[in-house]
């Protein structure tokens, strides 16, 4: 039987899945689906097992879609950056005409181009992911006629390279002017009230950029932390920012100064941690 106040959460057993578990701020609403088992959680393959999901969200209100391949996991698994475009399409078909879908892209399909970034901005990517991330998007909201909701996450503190990605003897790029390279983030636990707050909303845009208003230093968030980190000469060529222009969501969510700075991320890493 559906349960209009339900949200599915497919792919619940990632990083961002699991914080939105963590800090979700109604108790009971959630419900997820994994491919390998998960204590509290569904088993199956989207892409396999189509009846299964089918019947998973045929009984939710909401369904948020952060299942997709990473550039860790292709790595790891061999799995094609397309399944990306599969595993959206497939969320879309399963769901009720009346159902609203999130799908989880990523701060990537914006490359190296000076922001802030706006929604309406094409993108210009310059990774395979970033490519991947973009056709996904394109094919999503062709699909989904009108009830698709294309996620744009920027970094998430505790599922990001630097608090997430830490380990004795971290380095992080100086930048010619000084400082560390500077980007877009959002709390773990903002980033469940975001969404908690979008699941809840009357009317959304077809896409949004999810982050707290302005930048973070990558430098800063580790010292907040507490993490000894060195500073080296670039290896690479670096991007010095990448920001996301956040006035759509600010819209639709309200945030507190401390979820916008470093120091208020870390606290709710930490939070997260105990």
């Amino acid at each position: 039987m559906r349960d209009d106040s339900a949200v599915l959460v497919l792919g619940a057993n990632g990083r961002l899945g699991q914080m939105l578990w963590r800090h979700w701020p109604e108790g009971g609403q959630l419900c997820g689906q994994s491919r390998r088992p998960v204590a509290g959680l569904s088993q199956f393959d989207p892409l396999v097992e189509t009846a299964e999901l089918k019947d998973a969200v045929s009984r939710a209100g909401v369904v948020i879609c952060l299942s997709g391949i990473t550039p860790a996991h292709a790595a790891a698994t061999g799995d094609a950056m397309e399944l990306n475009t599969d595993l959206a399409l497939a969320a879309i078909d399963a769901a009720p005409a009346d159902v609203r879908v999130f799908v989880a892209s990523s701060a990537a399909v914006y490359g190296a181009a000076d922001g802030p970034h706006l929604e309406s901005d094409a993108g210009t990517p310059v990774s395979t992911y970033g490519h991947a991330k973009r056709a996904m998007e394109q094919a999503a909201l062709a699909h989904g006629q009108g009830r698709v909701c294309v996620l744009r996450i920027g970094n998430v503190a505790g599922a990001d390279a630097i608090l997430g990605g830490w380990r004795a003897g971290f380095a992080l790029d100086r930048l010619p002017e000084g400082g560390t390279p500077r980007r877009s983030y959002i709390g773990p636990q903002s980033w469940a009230h975001v969404m908690y707050a979008l699941c809840n909303a009357e009317t959304l845009p077809d896409i949004l950029n999810i982050a707290a208003p302005g930048v973070v230093a990558m430098g800063d968030l580790l010292d907040a932390a507490g993490l000894a980190w060195t500073a080296r000469a670039p290896q690479d060529e670096v991007i010095a920012e990448v920001a996301l222009d956040t006035t759509a969501l600010e819209r639709l969510y309200s945030f507190e100064t401390d979820e916008c700075t470093a120091q208020g991320m870390v606290a709710q890493w930490k939070l997260g941690k105990t």
